[in-house]
């Protein structure tokens, strides 16, 4: 009974902490596509598109969430964990076709066309009050996913981090812009707007390709760096245990999944195998928490034979 209710205590604070994410998304969508049209600050319209496509990852990783803790079942014997990870893999495309928009209409501004901008206290309110929200919901979910070893989450913590970044920029940006209509000999930075939303686009494809390569190996099954010999490490110096080969890791979104071959004396009876069985999934599980551990005991005959 514990186990159940703690198990639906951890989904509950993962959909609160998606949810929350999504809220904060809808607001600042709106909030910055008013004040970049008020504007006409290319650095705000590109984290207002920005911010739109932070709503849709939200969404879907909302959805994730809740798919991916459904329990295993007669087609899924591995649970639904790689909703989670293909969730990731949308957010990927997803900033990455929006940075490929912002650095067409920057490349514009820059070197084909003139865009007037209309600068006021509320181009500097909204992006201030964007690092805020960002700041405050990053930190939910990175707890969170910590807390749950939720890749969807984690995804969705590092996206809402580097908004925190592109947003700093565009600030930066539109006070250069400030300065070249006060000073006349500093016209130049009226191109900072611009220049500032190529940042964003730079900073948003450097984010997307460090998370898309850690969704598609955890799509194909990549092993996490280390751990198989962390598990053989902790598994070879239990009493009864001659050796341990085969350690196969895998994981599938918040779960992973660990197997592994023990040689033991092939005298040994069941219930002696079997409580020894118990010692190698707890030692396996002093390496890598709430895993799902199936262990295949060879007799020490079938080392002898590879030998």
């Amino acid at each position: 009974m514990a186990v159940v209710d703690a198990t639906a205590s951890a989904e509950n604070e993962k959909r609160a902490a998606a949810m929350s994410s999504v809220v904060a998304a809808v607001f600042l969508t709106g909030f910055k596509i008013v004040v970049g049209l008020m504007t006409g600050s290319l650095g705000i319209l590109s984290e207002a598109a920005h911010s739109g496509l932070d709503l849709v990852a939200a969404l879907i990783t909302f959805l994730a969430v809740r798919l991916s803790d459904k329990p295993a079942d007669e087609q899924h014997p591995y649970a639904h964990g790689k909703i989670e990870n293909f969730s990731a893999l949308i957010e990927t495309l997803l900033l990455l076709a929006t940075s490929g928009w912002i650095i067409y209409e920057a490349i514009q501004r820059l070197f084909f066309k003139e865009a007037e901008l209309e600068l006021s206290i509320w181009a500097f309110v909204v992006m201030g009050l964007s690092i805020v929200i960002d700041f405050t919901r990053s930190r939910i979910l990175y707890r969170a996913a910590r807390k749950h070893n939720s890749q969807a989450l984690e995804a969705d913590a590092l996206h809402f981090s580097t908004d925190i970044w592109s947003s700093s920029v565009v600030i930066v940006g539109l006070i250069a812009v400030f300065i070249s209509e006060q000073v006349p000999s500093l016209a130049f930075l009226a191109k900072a707007d611009a220049i500032a939303a190529l940042v964003v686009a730079l900073i948003v494809i450097w984010v997307s390709l460090q998370l898309g390569k850690r969704t598609v190996d955890a799509l194909i099954d990549t092993s996490p760096a280390g751990l198989a010999a962390q598990v053989k490490t902790a598994i070879e110096p239990i009493p009864g245990v001659i050796e341990c080969h085969r350690v196969r890791v895998r994981p599938s979104g918040p779960h992973l999944f660990v197997d592994v071959h023990a040689v033991m004396d092939g005298q040994m009876t069941l219930e002696e195998a079997h409580r020894l069985i118990s010692q190698i999934e707890d030692a396996v599980r002093r390496v890598a928490p709430r895993a799902d551990v199936v262990v295949h005991a060879d007799p020490d005959s079938v080392l002898s034979r590879r030998q």
